[in-house]
């Protein structure tokens, strides 16, 4: 099955089930407050999964048919997939993966000695619903050595492909605050556009759990 695969009828419901909770947490109108600008485009880099796990649900720090539980710092990431004029871009399909906490992806070409993490999915994909919006939860990701410019390290980052009906965006997510962004040579070729590729840190709310952090990020196609 291709890239372009079709959603499981539990992968929706999976989906409809997170943006609850991202419902009683941000408010639909936010996003018309601020001034919008295209979410930059970034590489898909060499680690996008070669075999996808078949649970590929919103929670990455939970793999079905396994009692453990992903290491690292418990995120989560919500927001919205809006067009430039702020209309929600309805049923969009955001696909994601990141490295586990120790900077390790479950991917052939990785030439790290970490160890894999189990209990970590990895990827995820889901559909945003009417709203446009979408909730993720997994874990903060792990800085590792840059295979494109050796001798420097990549910022921990969260990769994304979005799709429309008319756009496709693939990007990256970065972490506000992060010591190593202002090193990372992929996130200063952004230049003026590097806000557009933080998350915002948002409060606890009852929703999140004790000592995780909650990171809201709105990804801005050009049609929708």
């Amino acid at each position: 099955m291709n890239k372009r695969e079709y959603i499981s009828r539990r992968e929706i419901l999976t989906t409809a089930l997170a943006v609850g909770g991202y419902a009683l947490t941000k408010p639909i109108g936010s996003i018309f407050a601020q001034e919008r600008r295209l979410t930059p485009r970034q590489t898909l880099g060499p680690y996008y999964p070669v075999i996808k796990p078949l649970d590929r649900d919103a929670d990455l720090t939970l793999v079905k048919g396994r009692s453990g539980r992903a290491q690292g710092h418990l995120i989560h990431v919500t927001g919205r997939v809006v067009n430039l004029k702020g209309e929600p871009v309805r049923h969009a399909r955001i696909e994601l993966w990141q490295a586990n906490m120790r900077g390790r992806y479950d991917h052939p070409s990785d030439p790290s000695n970490a160890p894999l993490d189990p209990n970590f999915q990895g990827y995820s994909v889901q559909l945003a619903d009417e709203q446009g919006r979408y909730h993720f939860k997994t874990i903060k990701p792990g800085a590792y050595p840059s295979i494109m410019n050796p001798g420097t390290m990549r910022t921990p980052h969260v990769h994304f492909d979005v799709s429309g009906k008319f756009d496709r965006l693939v990007t990256q997510m970065y972490f506000p605050g992060e010591p190593l962004n202002d090193q990372d040579a992929v996130f200063r070729t952004l230049g003026a556009n590097k806000p557009g590729a933080v998350a915002q840190l948002l409060p606890i709310t009852k929703e999140i759990e004790p000592g995780a952090l909650h990171l809201s990020w709105d990804i801005v196609l050009s049609t929708g």
